[in-house]
């Protein structure tokens, strides 16, 4: 249904007229040294072959090494009509020119395309989802290769099966402008073998499969072999295939390379954890994996030295290094640590459930009954605060995952 209505749409918009071609105020290309280097071979016109080069630079504003490197592929070019209405056409949907550079030199045979057969009805479909034209620009600046597809043959399908997958029209749309090559994995090489494998030969559920794509679509866009790969990591951690974790552990997987992820395995070792304690830490808490190994030395090491849990402990309770260590388990620690100084609390309460509370019931608990006597408590935790709302003061690593 939701195809017939957009195939619909597409036949009753016509497409955009061509634009006629401007003369940006740059095209030094047209100069008479250009036309001065065409030389007439049998009544036709032989253009320099660096014309292309000239034209890249004086109308897209390339630097003379990279003109040259992107004009290889347009060697068959024999005038710079095509490329003219290509810019011209970019630039009326509301490309800059950063923008035009971007999508020439991921291809530059774009600049070969024909305008109102192959670029317009491209535009049109993205029109017809409900994209402003800026939305279409950031979709196109993260999937060109969209201007490479058909609309009917490839372009529909791919977007009813993640409207499928994700559950609603806003999440795709939503990751066609913030995730890169979202639309390049084949329905039928790819998607549909990937989702098949994770259901009938490990059986997760498609439904348990799509929590996590909404996050991460990435996940089974992948070449089915290194799908199969990622499963056989997850198996060699001894995660279940029957566990809700066990998706999430791939998801894990499939952003941390082999090479991090052993030296995340030495950097534990060298704690003390044996390869038992960190495979069941990931299988407990698979994100785990994402934290930066500089966030995991620093968490650790506040663990053991400060606060004086054994790495046994730790690995016990691994969801403690999920939290921030600048907005929450430093300051919490502070702040207990003050009280007790000063006869205010009897450390009864363990530093683990303190890390658990929620922020509301900590400054109830901790904070606000000794504002009087201890105004100090109010600056640390406005120090943490100002951690959560101004990246300035985020010490934390930029790849840390955890919970505040």
């Amino acid at each position: 249904m939701a195809a017939a209505r957009l195939r619909t749409g597409l036949r009753r918009n016509s497409l955009l007229p061509l634009f006629e071609t401007c003369h940006l105020p740059d095209r030094l290309f047209f100069s008479s040294s250009v036309h001065a280097a065409a030389v007439t071979v049998g009544g036709t016109m032989s253009p320099d072959p660096h014309f292309m080069v000239e034209y890249l630079v004086n109308s897209c504003g390339f630097s003379p090494s990279e003109a040259a490197k992107f004009s290889k592929p347009l060697a068959r070019l024999r005038s710079t009509e095509n490329p003219d209405a290509v810019v011209n056409f970019m630039r009326s949907q509301g490309f800059d020119g950063a923008g035009i550079r971007k999508v020439i030199s991921r291809n530059p045979s774009h600049l070969c395309v024909n305008v109102e057969k192959n670029l317009a009805p491209k535009f049109q479909f993205l029109r017809d989802l409900g994209l402003s034209e800026s939305d279409i620009a950031d979709a196109i600046l993260k999937n060109d290769f969209i201007l490479r597809l058909d609309v009917h043959r490839s372009l529909i399908p791919k977007l009813e099966m993640w409207e499928s997958l994700l559950g609603s029209r806003e999440l795709v749309l939503k990751h066609l402008k913030k995730t890169r090559w979202f639309f390049s994995s084949s329905v039928e090489k790819t998607l549909h073998p990937n989702l098949k494998f994770l259901r009938d030969e490990c059986g997760i559920p498609e439904e348990r499969v799509s929590v996590v794509l909404r996050s991460h679509p990435q996940l089974i866009s992948r070449k089915p072999e290194s799908l199969r790969a990622l499963v056989a990591r997850a198996d060699e951690l001894g995660m279940p295939r029957q566990s809700r974790m066990f998706v999430r552990t791939l998801d894990a997987l499939f952003m941390v390379s082999k090479e991090r992820f052993e030296a995340k395995v030495e950097l534990m070792r060298s704690f003390g954890w044996s390869e038992s304690e960190f495979s069941s830490v990931v299988r407990k808490v698979p994100t785990f994996l994402c934290i930066s190994l500089d966030m995991m030395r620093r968490k650790m090491e506040f663990f053991i030295n400060v606060v004086g849990y054994t790495p046994s402990f730790i690995a016990s309770q691994p969801t403690i290094l999920l939290y921030s260590l600048q907005k929450r388990v430093i300051p919490r620690f502070h702040v207990t640590e003050m009280l007790k100084s000063k006869g205010l609390w009897t450390g009864q309460c363990k530093f683990l459930w303190i890390l658990i509370m929620s922020d509301t019931k900590f400054m109830e608990k901790f904070v606000l009954p000794h504002k009087e006597n201890v105004p100090e408590l109010l600056d640390i935790m406005r120090v943490a605060g100002a951690c959560k709302r101004n990246d300035t003061f985020h010490l934390a690593s930029e790849d840390e995952k955890g919970l505040n």
